[in-house]
């Protein structure tokens, strides 16, 4: 078959972006002719918090990447949906996850006669809300042909937009299985300059307000962790006043117990701040899915999430980790119960046996077979 994946890829950076690329060799692996249509302006750079949008490693030199669209410009979109539909696909994949890039999707959309037309899901309603959620979401619903979600949480927002009852289905975010080996604890340690006598708890990703960090300092200053030999380590480039968050360190005493590295990770360093920590811990306010839990699958590490969204589909509470609700009382005593009865070795044994579920080949044979 041959497919286009529309939405980020090099050299833009981020987590769709991996998972375009990561789809892509799946088909490619498979004997699919597979080409990635990605950005020549993704968003305007008043639109964007961070400090770039691209990556700084090499392009990948196993896939086709063209950058042909401009998520502004309505004279470019009908040019791309002439070139796909030109182009012999028997699929298209649009690869959505905020409203902001619906009037585009569904302007190329409609130039695709006879090619099947499927929305992959990430986000159906981002987790900051706009006016463009109600304006320009139905719309993007009502130009696809069909439907895979991330999450079962995702798939329940995509029904409610969706009056033509379409082909629907949700398959779990694979386990993202690119970022390099597991290796030895005091390696990684040693790479980050962390000292080996603590035990380290890890925040990862952009710091937006919904994913909690907040939450999770006021938990660390819990009396019953002071006991305990940890660390905090906060990698991930701030969209939030980084101010915000240092001064609530200070005030709570924590400036000795937290490490914020406010920097986008590259690629070729995330294997480093997995294998060096004990847990991974995402205390959202609000979520889909995440693509950090599916890297902590592959380096095997326990996780703590909150019991928003889909969160709690990928991590069972007690078995490879634990699901609590977004407050810090909660996660101080899921922190508590972890180090004080030494559950990490017990999770990990369920990890093995629950990251098999998590495979590439699976997501392929849902996306194939929807229509």
């Amino acid at each position: 078959m041959k497919i286009a994946i529309i939405g980020p890829a090099y050299p833009y950076r981020g987590g769709i972006a991996a998972f375009s690329e990561r789809l892509a060799r799946q088909w490619r692996d498979e004997g699919h002719a597979v080409d990635l249509y990605t950005f020549t302006l993704q968003y305007p750079r008043f639109l964007f918090p961070g400090k770039t949008q691209y990556a700084s490693g090499p392009a990948p030199d196993d896939l086709h990447v063209e950058r042909c669209i401009n998520s502004v410009n309505p004279l470019n979109w009908g040019k791309v949906g002439r070139q796909l539909h030109k182009g012999g696909y028997e699929m298209v994949v649009f690869a959505y996850w905020m409203s902001f890039f619906a009037p585009c999707y569904c302007a190329i959309a409609r130039r695709l006669r006879g090619v099947k037309r499927i929305a992959l899901v990430h986000n159906m309603i981002p987790h900051e809300k706009t006016i463009l959620d109600r304006l320009f979401a139905p719309r993007f619903v009502k130009a696809m042909d069909g439907f895979v979600a991330l999450s079962e949480a995702v798939l329940e927002d995509v029904r409610k937009l969706d009056r033509w009852e379409k082909p629907k289905a949700w398959s779990p975010h694979p386990v993202y299985d690119h970022f390099g080996p597991r290796e030895a604890r005091e390696v990684a340690l040693e790479h980050l300059n962390l000292d080996p006598q603590y035990r380290y708890l890890l925040f990862f990703g952009l710091v937006r307000a919904y994913k909690g960090l907040d939450l999770l300092i006021e938990a660390l200053a819990d009396e019953r962790l002071r006991q305990y030999p940890l660390r905090l380590l906060v990698a991930g480039e701030f969209y939030e006043e980084k101010q915000t968050y240092l001064q609530q360190i200070w005030s709570l005493g924590l400036d000795q117990k937290v490490i914020v590295r406010d920097e986008f990770i590259p690629d070729d360093q995330v294997k480093d701040y997995f294998n060096a920590v004990d847990i991974v811990v995402q205390p959202y306010k609000s979520a889909t899915q995440s693509g950090v839990t599916q890297i902590a699958y592959h380096f095997e590490k326990p996780m703590l999430v909150t019991n928003v969204g889909g969160l709690d589909e990928i991590v069972p509470h007690g078995k490879v980790g634990y699901a609590v609700p977004p407050d810090a009382r909660s996660i101080a005593d899921a922190l508590v119960d972890f180090f004080a009865c030494d559950r990490k070795d017990e999770f990990v044994g369920h990890l093995l046996v629950e990251k098999q579920k998590y495979s590439w080949e699976k997501l392929s044979n849902v996306i194939l077979n929807l229509l």
